[in-house]
C-alpha cells in the first residue's frame, strides 16, 4: 500500500508542476486566440525559437536560460508586433483572416521549423542549470527542480500578464477589444493598435515559456507540432481569454497526463486528456470559466 501511495502522490506533484509549465505555453494563446480570435497556429513554433535562443545564450555564453529569456523578452514583443502589422494589413483588414490568415501562420510553423532544422540540425539540445538535477524531498514526495523552478515561473509569468490585463488602462483595453472593438473606436481608441501590443505580448510570453520547456527535456525541431493539440485544447478547455480557466486547465491536463503516464502508461495519456477535453466542453461548451 505504502509503495503505491508514494507512487500516487508524486503522479499528482508532478502533474500540478506539469500543469504549470502547459499553463506558460498556452497563456500567449489565451491572448491571441481567446482575445483577439487569432488562430496562430504557429505558437508552438515561437515556444521552440524562445527554447533555442535560451540555448544559444546558455551554451555560448553561460547564462541561465531563464534569465536569457527574459533578456529576450522585448525581442520577441517586436516580432509579434511586425508578425501582426503584416497580418493586418494583408488579412484581416480585407477580410480574409479565416482561411488565408491561417495558412499565414502555417506558412510561419513550417518555416521556422525548417529554419531551426537547418541551422542547428535535427540532434536534441539541451541546457544546463545548478536546479537541473537536485530534487527536493518531502517525506514521500520527491520534486524534481527541473519542474518545480519551471513552474514557479509559469506562474510569475501567469501573474504578471493578469496584473496587467486587470490593472492597466491598455491591459482592459484589449480586454474590451474582444467583446467591443466599435465602442473602443468611438472612445478615439485605434482597435488594431490595441491587437499589435496584445499580439506582441503573445508573442513574448513565448521566450519564458520557450526556456521553461528546455529546462524541462531536450528539443529539436520537430516537436512543436506535439503540443499544436494541447495548447488550444488548454485554451478551449479554460474558456476562450480567462488567464484563470487556462491555468486551471492546464493544471488539470497535467494531472491527468501524470497520472494516466505512471498507472497505464505514457501512449494512454494523450486519449485520456483529449477525452477529458470532450466531457468538459459536453458540460460547460464555454470552458471552464468561459462566458455562457
Amino acid at each position: 500500500m505504502y509503495p503505491s501511495l508514494a507512487l500516487l502522490d508524486n503522479a499528482l506533484a508532478s502533474g500540478l508542476m506539469l500543469g504549470g509549465f502547459y499553463a506558460a505555453v498556452a497563456i500567449g494563446v489565451s491572448i491571441s486566440f481567446g482575445m483577439l480570435d487569432i488562430v496562430n497556429i504557429a505558437h508552438p513554433a515561437f515556444i521552440l525559437l524562445g527554447a533555442y535562443t535560451a540555448y544559444v545564450g546558455n551554451n555560448l555564453f553561460g547564462i541561465d536560460p531563464i534569465i536569457v529569456s527574459i533578456v529576450a523578452t522585448p525581442l520577441f514583443y517586436l516580432l509579434g508586433v511586425a508578425i501582426y502589422h503584416v497580418y493586418d494589413i494583408s488579412f484581416e483588414r480585407r477580410g480574409d483572416e479565416s482561411i488565408r490568415g491561417l495558412a499565414f501562420f502555417f506558412g510561419i510553423l513550417f518555416i521556422t521549423e525548417i529554419t531551426l532544422d537547418l541551422v542547428f540540425g535535427v540532434d536534441y539540445r539541451l541546457v544546463g542549470a545548478p536546479y537541473i538535477g537536485p530534487s527536493l524531498h518531502f517525506g514521500i514526495l520527491d520534486l524534481p527542480l527541473r519542474l518545480l523552478v519551471p513552474c514557479g515561473v509559469s506562474l510569475a509569468l501567469i501573474a504578471m500578464l493578469q496584473l496587467f490585463m486587470s490593472h492597466t488602462f491598455t491591459g482592459r483595453a484589449v480586454r474590451a477589444v474582444a467583446q467591443d472593438p466599435m465602442a473602443l473606436r468611438l472612445m478615439a481608441i485605434n482597435p488594431s493598435r490595441i491587437k499589435r501590443i496584445a499580439f506582441g505580448l503573445s508573442i513574448a510570453s513565448t521566450s519564458i515559456a520557450g526556456a521553461v520547456l528546455i529546462i524541462i527535456q531536450p528539443i529539436e525541431p520537430s516537436i512543436a507540432r506535439d503540443y499544436i493539440g494541447r495548447i488550444f485544447a488548454i485554451c478551449v478547455m479554460g474558456g476562450m481569454g480567462s488567464f484563470g480557466g487556462t491555468l486551471l486547465a492546464a493544471v488539470t491536463l497535467g494531472i491527468m497526463e501524470s497520472l494516466t503516464s505512471t498507472f497505464f502508461g505514457p501512449s494512454w495519456s494523450p486519449a485520456v486528456a483529449f477525452g477529458f477535453l470532450l466531457v468538459t466542453l459536453a458540460v460547460r461548451p464555454a470552458g471552464l470559466f468561459g462566458r455562457r
